[in-house]
């Protein structure tokens, strides 16, 4: 005989684990298995059987031994482990025990990995960097973050440990949030992840950035900046006239006349709550939190933007909000309600609520004002440290000479129909 044949003539031979012992259970028999007064087991064979305790659960038990001690191992409770369920347990622990390893043991190291890996997955290291990477940020900023991180890389990327991901996986999720439209999203997104690594790599979690290891301009498109749209400064005498006779209602009307006359961003003007003006001493402070610097800011309000507020809280000085919505007055206005006006206004892909921004800065700059006192204004100045805590208070006079005067412009040009020669000038 062959030695092949030997093998297989032993094999033949040789019973597998559950055919050497009586399977003596049924589905019938654990059913009518009932509580006793005291607990007690129905053997199935090989070490295997069920526990049935006083207060009527039935769990699976295997008794076996392991270097040369008896040790007893659960494998769940019926009927969430059935019947053939537990006798696959049962197989695949004598399956590791044939070769020398305690399943127990087996088991609790997997249970380890795996929490391992779940402490050390990228979602709880997106966690962990959050915490850390927060502070000083403005929390508009923070929550537009994490909501695209939950919406556009969690989903990809949270369950996989962080040690393991490959520059593929994120190439992949950062061309498929390019494939639907989102090209500045998909960049973002890029850049978010790339923090995340470094945070990883510092701390220990992982030993490499993946996300680092290829341009954007490698896997996307080009994205074409575009400014916000805004009109020329000659074509500011009919703009002003058309929002004085706007035929929508009178808080969107006077919301756009602020917007002029403050050039704030659209978000920072239209969430303001009344509380945050002095009336007295005719400023408007801003707290850090809403602004997209994320630091303090004084508007001062000039004779005109007074009478605008004064008009305006006749109409919603009931709510908190200087402009409460229409259909929900517990929230402020939607953010595309001065756009939509601006449209019906003729001005649509032609001006925006944040092309006064732009329109003010050219303007400005034209009649001679001092860059410095015109940017810090637009809140667009950087700002060290050092600085920080003074610089919204920074060059206040002229500021507020600035601010005074460019509200006489706009009345003067509103009422003239052109602009103005502008004779006074911040020094």
């Amino acid at each position: 005989m062959t030695l092949a044949n030997t093998e297989i003539q032993k094999a033949k031979a040789t019973p597998s684990p559950r055919s050497r012992y009586p399977c003596q259970l049924t589905d019938t028999k654990i059913k009518n298995a009932k509580a006793k007064a005291e607990a007690y087991s129905v053997v199935d064979g090989g070490g295997l059987y069920l526990r049935v305790t006083p207060a009527g659960g039935k769990l699976w038990r295997w008794s076996y031994r392991f270097d040369g001690k008896e040790k007893l191992m659960s494998l769940g409770e019926y009927p969430y482990i059935s019947l053939s369920d537990a006798r696959q347990k049962y197989a695949d622990a004598r399956v590791l025990l044939a070769k020398d390893i305690d399943p127990m043991a087996q088991r609790k190291a997997e249970k380890t990995a795996k929490k391992a890996n779940a402490e050390n997955s990228f979602q709880s290291v997106a966690t962990r960097w959050m915490e850390h990477w927060h502070h000083e940020k403005s929390p508009r900023h923070v929550e537009y973050v994490k909501r695209r991180l939950e919406a556009d890389i969690l989903p990809v990327l949270g369950s996989r440990p962080i040690a393991k991901i490959q520059a593929p996986e994120i190439v992949a999720m950062v061309m498929a949030i390019e494939a639907r439209g989102a090209g500045v999203i998909a960049r973002r997104a890029l850049q978010t992840t790339a923090q995340i690594f470094r945070h990883a790599r510092v701390r220990g979690y992982a030993d490499r950035n993946p996300a680092s290891e290829f341009r954007p301009s490698d896997i996307l498109k080009p994205v074409r900046e575009t400014n916000y749209a805004r009109i020329e400064a000659r074509e500011l005498p009919d703009l002003l006239r058309r929002i004085e006779i706007y035929q929508g209602t009178h808080v969107t009307r006077l919301a756009i006349k602020l917007m002029a006359l403050t050039f704030l961003r659209t978000s920072e003007l239209i969430e303001a709550p009344w509380t945050e003006f002095d009336f007295e001493a005719a400023r408007w402070d801003i707290p850090a939190e809403r602004m997209k610097s994320g630091k303090r800011h004084i508007v001062p309000l000039a004779r005109q933007t007074l009478e605008v507020l004064g008009v305006l809280h006749d109409l919603t000085g009931h709510s908190e909000w200087l402009f409460p919505g229409d259909r929900d007055p517990k929230k402020c206005m939607s953010n595309n309600t001065i756009l939509k006006a601006l449209e019906r206004m003729g001005y649509k892909g032609a001006m925006t609520g944040h092309g006064f921004r732009g329109l003010a800065s050219t303007i400005l700059h034209e009649l001679g004002y001092k860059s410095e006192y015109i940017e810090l204004q637009l809140a667009h100045l950087k700002r060290d440290k050092v600085s920080d805590a003074y610089d919204h208070a920074r060059y206040l006079g002229p500021r507020t000479t600035m601010m005074h005067e460019w509200a006489d412009f706009l009345e003067k040009t509103q009422k003239s129909g052109k602009a103005p020669q502008f004779a006074g000038k911040v020094a």
